[in-house]
């Protein structure tokens, strides 16, 4: 009875709808307090004020709710108007930073503007995928042809990567790319392009790792972060000291040993190993199973959508989001190097709140917009004000 009931549920015109809203706000929360929980002792040291870090954050989650709502009520045939400025726009930022910008942990990937440090790369991500979409959408029925498939999408792309590669930020690099393949196998690619693909960026990205010391220690070490624990394995071993020490049910949220001090970055891209040490075993699966439950709703909704813009932008932001988080969770637990890429709405900063809430609102826009749902969304509005109509 309860497979039934399950399968019915799922069938419902607003499940995808809900699935999105819910599994985001709930990500959403858990940042915020794991957020809190592991600049605490950071946020002291440097501020002489444990709560001043979150706070920065709540400012930012109060930007990006509103932003998130704008997006979930933006049309398509609007957004479409502004693809291509968003990636102009995307470009010039990520030359900038190639040439002015801020270095931070050896990537030159921040851009000052004023007392404010933004990270184009971050809003770069969601541009791109934008653009991309919609010049698939109006190549929908040449996309059979190699060159209207590649052109001028790949020559785009990876302009953009090659900026952010030049700023040494070789961890967004490899998310641009992945980006990238994830537009061209809903467009429909071939296969033997994607062992091409794999191949380039394989060699290329070793080639690019082995030029610069700093990432030859991180790579030859993150099998074995114990072997040079005191140097280039710090991070990465605290990391798993964080995870084993939280067993099943963590040790409480704020009773985080690693975060004095001990775990670098444990607000920002280890926040995952503070959610472990704090949350536990059953903490971190139902992060991933948020992310997990996201990419679910929203590949219903671009399986279900007759609009191909629709379909294209879907995609691409579940493959920016679900593959970050791989990255991320990875790096934590030693199963890729460190390479400085944020869990997507959970880690502290607006660069890597903002982008993903926007994408989100937009996922959410397009699930609550299906015919069958948007009839559903009607008729309890109706219902509702018939409801209030009689009680006054």
């Amino acid at each position: 009875p309860w497979v039934r009931a399950l399968r019915e549920a799922l069938d419902r015109p607003l499940t995808s709808y809900y699935l999105l809203l819910g599994a985001s706000a709930l990500l959403l929360t858990i940042g915020l307090i794991m957020v809190l929980s592991a600049s605490s002792v950071y946020s002291y040291q440097q501020y002489g004020d444990s709560y001043a870090i979150v706070r920065r954050q709540a400012v930012w989650v109060l930007i990006g709710l509103p932003v998130a709502w704008v997006a979930t009520r933006m049309s398509t045939r609007w957004i479409r108007r502004f693809t291509w400025l968003a990636y102009l726009v995307s470009l010039a930022l990520l030359l900038l930073v190639a040439f002015m910008g801020v270095a931070v942990n050896g990537n030159q990937n921040w851009l000052a503007l004023g007392p404010l440090r933004i990270q184009p790369s971050e809003i770069a991500k969601l541009s791109l995928i934008l653009w991309a979409a919609n010049v698939y959408a109006n190549k929908e029925r040449r996309l059979g042809s190699l060159h209207e498939l590649l052109v001028p999408v790949v020559p785009g792309m990876l302009l953009a990567t090659g900026l952010v590669i030049l700023g040494r930020d070789l961890g967004t690099g490899l998310v641009f790319f992945a980006i990238l393949l994830g537009m061209l196998w809903i467009a429909g690619a071939p296969a033997k392009l994607f062992g091409l693909a794999a191949t380039i960026v394989t060699v290329g990205a070793f080639g690019l790792a082995t030029v610069d010391q700093g990432r030859v220690t991180r790579l030859t070490n993150f099998f074995d972060p114990f072997k040079d624990f005191q140097g280039a394995g710090w991070q990465a071993g605290h990391g798993l000291y964080a995870l084993s020490s939280g067993g099943v049910f963590g040790e409480g949220i704020g009773a985080s040993t690693q975060k004095w001090g001990n775990l670098p970055e444990a607000h920002t891209d280890f926040i995952f190993a503070v959610i472990g040490e704090e949350l536990g075993l059953v903490g971190t699966l139902l992060v991933i199973a948020l992310f997990l439950t996201i990419a679910y709703a929203a590949l219903r909704v671009a399986a279900r959508t007759a609009d191909p813009f629709v379909r294209y932008v879907t995609f691409g932001i579940v493959v920016w989001l679900i593959g970050q988080m791989v990255i991320n969770v990875g790096m934590v637990l030693a199963l890729l190097p460190v390479i400085g890429i944020p869990l997507p709405v959970v880690s502290y900063g607006g660069s890597a709140l903002l982008p993903p809430l926007a994408a989100l609102g937009l996922v959410i826009g397009f699930a609550r917009r299906e015919p069958e749902a948007a009839r559903a969304l009607a008729a309890r509005r109706k219902a509702r004000s018939a409801g209030l109509s009689a009680h006054r």
